[in-house]
């Protein structure tokens, strides 16, 4: 068997956040959902079943819960900083794909959700 490549998913992360371009977004805050894929060697994971040779997604969350924590205007930004953290602190990681979507945004339609979608590359691992 020859692995390809690898991924780890942490599908739907609820946080409260206070995003927004609005001053009612960034005032009383909202719901927003956070979905990460990372692609990454998991080739020695797949052998030896220890945890230090796997991501840790608990350390993928925290870092995600604390860039969420810092209020932005925009969802794109939002993404890009989740991205540049998760990167610096996991350089093992080749690529990330980031959706970030804000339930219920105020724009006058019936809408379950607004979002964004980043495709990112680790240029330190290519």
């Amino acid at each position: 068997m020859k692995l390809v490549s690898g991924y780890i998913s942490l599908n739907g992360l609820r946080f409260f956040a206070r995003h927004g371009v609005l001053p009612q977004e960034r005032e009383t805050g909202g719901e927003f959902l956070v979905s990460v894929r990372a692609k990454y060697p998991l080739d020695k994971a797949l052998e030896s079943d220890n945890v230090a040779d796997t991501l840790n997604y608990a350390e993928i969350f925290e870092i995600i819960n604390k860039e969420m924590q810092k209020p932005s205007c925009l969802l794109e930004h939002v993404a890009g900083r989740i991205g540049r953290s998760i990167f610096m602190n996991m350089p093992q990681i080749e690529a990330l794909d980031i959706s970030v979507a804000k339930t219920n945004p105020p724009m006058g339609a019936d809408i379950g959700s607004a979002s964004v979608e980043l495709h990112l590359i680790n240029d330190k691992t290519i």
